[in-house]
């Protein structure tokens, strides 16, 4: 098994689950126990409450994100941590990503992070099933560039990241949202 860990997973058109039909989502962890992200791409309309404010600025919208179908009570944040002019950080994505644990927002865990981003719930899966989903072809693995997981433009980041691939997967990335409009 190679890990998807810190980088991308885009569904094709064909997945046929509107949990993330169009969305990126950024792999958190991936081993023999399962898989865990967060989808990056779905803003929700709430702003980000206060109770997680720790003098953090908010990436641009500074709105709480749909993170996938488990567990939507839970919230789980990511943070760029900066150091000098170089992103650097405890996560991959170039070094820049932070995972920063809801209950853990007032603890030094927050120190030297220049930009959050908040989620409501995630996207999982269990021993095997991500693979088979890989397998069937429903999921592109990407890397992932820094900017990817604090987009100001969320909602154009799915056919941005296909782009960005050229050849078949930029030809997907113009797939219609409705292809009797084709």
């Amino acid at each position: 098994m190679e890990s998807t860990r810190n980088r991308l997973l885009a569904s094709v058109p064909a997945l046929g689950d509107d949990n993330f039909d169009r969305t990126v989502v950024y792999m958190i962890d991936h081993d023999d126990s399962g898989a865990i992200g967060v989808v990056l791409n779905r803003s929700s309309d709430l702003e980000v409450p206060e109770e997680l404010d720790v003098g953090v600025p908010w990436a641009t919208p500074p709105l709480l994100f749909q993170g996938g179908p488990v567990s939507p009570e839970a919230v789980i944040m990511l943070g760029r941590r900066t150091i000098g002019r170089e992103p650097r950080g405890v996560a991959a994505v170039g070094g820049t990503v932070a995972v920063v644990a809801a209950e853990a927002v007032h603890s030094h865990e927050v120190e030297g992070l220049d930009l959050l981003r908040a989620y409501t719930g995630y996207a999982g899966w269990g021993p095997l099933q991500l693979e088979a989903e890989l397998e069937a072809g429903v999921w592109v693995v990407l890397d992932a560039l820094p900017d990817d997981v604090f987009s100001a433009e969320p909602a154009k980041l799915w056919r941005s990241v296909l782009a960005r691939q050229g050849g078949r997967l930029a030809a997907i990335s113009r797939h219609p949202d409705d292809p009797a409009v084709n």
